[in-house]
């Protein structure tokens, strides 16, 4: 078995360090022409939103390799056993996100009306939970939360390579079990708090469990990406074959429909309900072009994507199955912004787009896999005394 040494004695190390280096050029640059647009034009407010989207699309990229890391300790399926060190290296990136969240916490009175002195939302529930002190406190406890659960999901890891401990599975399972509880809660309260809470006076009861199903589905579509690109190198290729695409297509398949089934369930509730409060949610995004936005998400998120999956041989095809995740994670992104945008600000019923949409995420990104690309050489590519990968050797079919 060949399980080789950090990423730095491979030849594909030098690749990686290119891109590296070009994506922290790309992600300043981006994020530079961005600031300077929203200063030059009096348009702080549209920065913030533009940010507050990019920001949210890569730290949910990394939450969802929290996730999808912490299902494959519990379930202790080989399917993950090749992606692990992709998992753990997505999961890895949760500090920086702490530093890029500090723009939304400045602006935090331009971002989110409530947040103003004197114009917190009607009703008892929303002035006691919508108040800046509160939100700030809550906001930290999300981030130690999941830095706690990636440090030790890392650390054990760590030494498993080291020691060979049998031991740490056991640890590794207790605390995906409880993590994975800890998530769902932490990821729930925080999309109402930062996407829910622009629009103060509408509520959704299952809003937590379609922001779940969306960044395990974008982490899958992640990893199947990143995988594809280091699949035909060793001690990869020793490893991963159709087999393992297959079983990864079949997964993000399941998150498809879980989310189409969410999506479906919220808007049927609540259009079919009558509901006079939330129906204004979908009016603005039914709303001149974000009505074409809503029906390409529709057909996109779902239908092609699902009548593609359906067929076993495309996944079992490498370079397929990985165009149709990197087609999702960009579908994703269109999908968060249009919950995000059309939210009504001050001086719009309905929020546009603009150009600091696509410049946002592109620079966040750029320093965002920047630092993946870290996390990812400093480890071997595989759990070096992992017993169940003695068993994971590739079948070239």
């Amino acid at each position: 078995m060949n399980t080789m040494g950090p990423l730095e004695v491979e030849p594909l190390a030098s690749e990686l360090s290119r891109i590296q280096q070009r994506s922290v050029v790309v992600g300043v640059v981006a994020l530079a022409l961005c600031l300077a647009g929203a200063l030059a034009f009096h348009s702080m407010t549209d920065f913030l939103r533009s940010y507050l989207l990019g920001f949210l699309f890569w730290l949910g990229i990394a939450l969802g390799c929290l996730a999808v890391l912490m299902l494959q300790h519990l379930t202790g399926g080989q399917w993950g056993l090749v992606i692990r060190r992709i998992l753990e290296s997505g999961a890895g990136t949760l500090p920086l996100t702490y530093v890029l969240v500090l723009p939304l916490v400045l602006g935090l009175h331009q971002l989110y009306d409530w947040s103003r002195p004197g114009e917190m939302p009607g009703g008892p529930v929303n002035q006691v939970y919508l108040n800046a002190r509160f939100f700030l406190a809550r906001m930290a406890f999300y981030f130690v939360s999941w830095f706690l659960l990636a440090h030790f999901l890392t650390k054990w890891s760590r030494e498993q390579d080291e020691t060979a401990d049998l031991a740490l599975l056991n640890r590794f399972q207790s605390l995906s079990g409880g993590g994975l509880v800890l998530y769902g809660l932490t990821i729930t309260f925080a999309s109402v708090d930062w996407v829910m809470s622009l629009e103060p006076h509408w509520a959704s009861t299952i809003y937590g469990m379609l922001f779940m199903t969306e960044q395990a589905l974008a982490a899958l579509a992640f990893v199947i990406a990143v995988l594809m690109l280091l699949c035909r190198r060793k001690p990869l290729s020793d490893f991963v074959g159709p087999s393992h695409f297959h079983d990864l297509g079949t997964l993000m398949f399941a998150f498809i429909m879980l989310w189409a089934y969410v999506t479906f369930s919220q808007f049927l509730i609540i259009w079919s309900g009558n509901l006079l409060d939330e129906i204004p949610w979908y009016l603005r995004r039914f709303a001149g072009g974000w009505l074409w936005v809503a029906l390409a998400i529709v057909l996109f998120h779902f239908g092609l994507p699902f009548l593609l999956l359906l067929q076993r041989t495309l996944k079992r095809n490498m370079q397929m199955i990985a165009t149709v995740a990197v087609f999702l994670l960009a579908v994703r992104l269109v999908n968060l912004s249009w919950m995000i945008l059309p939210a009504p600000t001050r001086n719009q019923a309905v929020g546009r787009f603009s150009w600091m949409d696509l410049a946002a995420p592109i620079g966040i990104g750029g320093i965002w896999i920047a630092l993946f690309i870290r996390q990812l050489k400093s480890r071997p590519l595989l759990p070096l005394h992992d017993p169940r990968l003695q068993t994971a050797s590739v079948q070239h079919e």
